[in-house]
């Protein structure tokens, strides 16, 4: 039998409490349960807007190394022990410090973790760090991969930071990553999906293609009446300070990309491309979203950073109808032709173990609500 909605039970009046334990991903209200448990152990009291819907925005530490390579420490190994063997130099954040463009770093977090054994936990760039083109992962002790943190883990954790386009201007609470914590299996499979699309409308489309989460396509048809399309990179710019919103002009630091007649883009390897997707997303208060790779066969490309989709994302009721996802593309080794409407990611949804208090874009301030094409919010016309 189908599990009744969360949002059905709400309706009710039978909110899930975060102490029922339900399978899924936690909520805003069951993260500040696992702040008070000591769970999650800041080094300094949380910041205004750092608990988001679905996620914890993660802060960068006191103290950061630029590193000779990028590393996972491995079941046996711990990530100071990797720090000590490969670091080149440390470097104070308290009062800032620019991370060069080419160059590895490996930051403290200012949270730890004493997950419960039945806790698990996944990272992400923030959508702002990967608009900057910021390659961000985070790394704990004993890691057989990034941005995976075993339920169960106990200790400190770590922020590899590369900025890739632009150098970048950081310092001690700078937030780039976000994690979310979750108990058991929340994602919700291909013949649930399709429910939920019926119910829903997950993407502006009757027809959506449903193949390990809904596909994503992307839009080179033009968002305006000269033809935009995306933005590509500027190299050799100034820097970008990440706390610092709407700060820098967009022609500074982006070339605008128009349609062709043929309506596709040649990637150019080693370049940062902006582009959108062509459906609008739409991700129930029940629900959470994160955009992966459609099919690595379909193309040596790239087309995201940041993943995580909070619930309310897009949704009519928190301001959002008609959301875009926004695309954050690198070529890999060759020149890559992308054409119009070519299917680049899909979105996979899990379940919430509780409806969040606040939905992104309502009761949570968003610069990505309702977007279209749209640059980190950093930049300005």
């Amino acid at each position: 039998m189908e599990e009744e909605p969360l949002a059905a039970q709400a309706s009710a009046g039978n909110r899930v409490p975060a102490a029922a334990y339900r399978p899924g991903i936690y909520s805003d209200g069951m993260i500040e349960t696992l702040l008070a448990e000591g769970v999650i152990r800041p080094a300094i009291p949380l910041a205004d807007g750092q608990i988001q819907p679905a996620s914890l925005d993660l802060r960068l530490g006191r103290r950061a190394w630029r590193i000779r390579a990028s590393f996972l420490p491995g079941a046996n190994g711990s990530v100071a022990e990797r720090i000590a063997h490969y670091a080149l130099h440390e470097i104070d954040l308290t009062a800032g410090a620019v991370l060069e463009t080419g160059c590895v770093y490996i930051a403290e977090v200012l949270e730890t973790l004493a997950l419960p054994e039945k806790v698990s936990a996944s990272a992400n760039p923030k959508s702002s760090t990967g608009r900057l083109d910021v390659f961000t992962r985070v790394i704990v002790d004993h890691a057989a991969a990034f941005d995976a943190i075993a339920a169960g883990y106990c200790g400190p954790v770590f922020a590899e930071i590369s900025p890739r386009t632009f150098p970048v201007l950081v310092r001690t609470g700078s937030r780039l990553s976000q994690i979310r914590f979750r108990r058991g299996d929340a994602r919700v499979d291909d013949r649930a999906l399709l429910a939920l699309h019926q119910r829903a409308r997950l993407v502006d489309q009757d027809a959506a293609l449903i193949r390990d989460g809904v596909a994503l396509s992307v839009d080179l048809s033009g968002f305006d009446r000269l033809g935009l399309v995306g933005y590509r990179g500027k190299r050799h710019t100034g820097l970008v300070d990440v706390d610092r919103p709407g700060a820098y002009r967009k022609a500074d630091f982006w070339e605008p990309i128009h349609l062709s007649e043929r309506r596709e883009l040649i990637l150019d390897p080693n370049e940062f491309y902006i582009l959108a997707s062509k459906e609008a997303v739409h991700v129930p208060p029940d629900h959470a979203a994160e955009m992966v790779p459609f099919d690595a066969g379909v193309g040596e490309f790239r087309v995201h950073y940041a993943g995580f989709f909070d619930p309310g994302f897009g949704h009519a009721e928190a301001g959002g109808a008609g959301a875009r996802g926004v695309l954050e593309v690198r070529s890999r080794d060759v020149p890559f032709i992308l054409e119009d409407g070519q299917v680049v990611g899909r979105l996979i949804y899990e379940r919430m173990a509780e409806l969040p208090r606040a939905l992104y874009g309502r009761e949570k301030a968003s610069n990505y609500q309702a977007q279209g094409l749209k640059l980190s919010k950093h930049f300005i016309d």
